[in-house]
């Protein structure tokens, strides 16, 4: 059977694409990088038809956004397809997902003007964390101690925000015990989860975060594969919380993640599964108007 023809979109080459290109030539697949910054797509032609799968792997949200409602409307297979990413890219469409379809997370309000949100703020109780909608890496996080601080970013954000500033979006904070779960879930499978431990509040690996290997409990597999199931599915990485009493919420769902620091813990060979998972996807039947649910 020929090889199929692939493609990786990305922003700039990182160790993550690297490797993923390492683990595609290992199968005897050389993908096609395509440059989001140099790619033009013919509405007329739909060229991109060229290739039995596209993968995505921009990191800039606005282009990948854009290129993936395109390439799905010309019914190319994408990972991850373009409902995937506009859910995972927006972190109130991801935590209306997960309380929609019952998926245990974190309390959160949503408001439009700096007075309601206070009141919502004030009416979860201190401390919370206030979020940009639109963001990773953990930038732009603030933990909101009191009322003083509360009137201070709100204000902050209101006047020198951008429009997606303007939206509140306040979550409850949760005391972790000094660490976090992310889990990586492939298709319906928890491949591999990390601990990321930190002295600080944010725990994210970006932000210096220790990994360690965590062990994927039916629990964690369970969640996981339920959030990523919630949000479309495909590759996804979702952040977990412990809560004092036991219970595992989950935070967050991400796309197009990193996980370089996560193989050696792990002993999990990542990007071989996730390369595995987008040469099955080359395979399937091609079928106009499929799902975007990947299963």
């Amino acid at each position: 059977m020929p090889k199929p023809t692939l493609a990786i979109l990305l922003s700039r080459v990182r160790v993550e694409e690297k490797l993923l290109v390492k683990a595609f030539r290992d199968r005897g697949v050389t993908p096609v990088l395509e440059d989001d910054r140099k790619a033009v797509f013919h509405l007329d032609k739909r060229d991109w038809r060229r290739y039995a799968v596209v993968m995505d792997r921009s990191i800039n949200q606005s282009r990948a956004l854009c290129a993936l409602r395109i390439l799905n409307d010309w019914d190319v297979r994408t990972v991850n397809r373009f409902e995937t990413v506009r859910v995972c890219g927006d972190k109130i469409e991801t935590s209306s997902a997960l309380v929609r379809e019952g998926v245990p997370t974190l309390r959160c309000s949503v408001t439009f003007a700096r007075d309601s949100a206070l009141q919502a703020i004030e009416a979860m109780g201190y401390p919370v964390i206030l979020k940009p909608a639109v963001g990773s890496w953990g930038r732009l996080l603030a933990r909101i101690n009191d009322r003083d601080a509360a009137e201070a970013v709100l204000e902050h954000k209101e006047v020198l925000g951008s429009y997606h500033h303007s939206i509140f979006y306040i979550q409850e904070y949760v005391a972790k015990p000094g660490r976090d779960i992310r889990a990586f879930v492939i298709g319906a499978e928890t491949i591999a989860a990390i601990y990321r431990y930190s002295e600080h509040w944010i725990t994210n690996t970006a932000r210096g975060a220790r990994a360690e290997n965590c062990p994927v409990t039916p629990e964690l597999r369970q969640i996981c594969a339920a959030a990523a199931q919630a949000v479309g599915g495909g590759i996804l990485a979702v952040d977990v919380l412990e809560t004092e009493d036991g219970r595992l919420l989950v935070n967050e769902v991400n796309h197009t993640m990193e996980f370089r620091n996560s193989i050696r813990p792990t002993g999990v060979d990542i990007p071989g599964r996730m390369v595995e998972y987008v040469l099955g996807v080359a395979q399937q039947p091609h079928m106009a108007g499929r799902t975007n649910r990947q299963l």
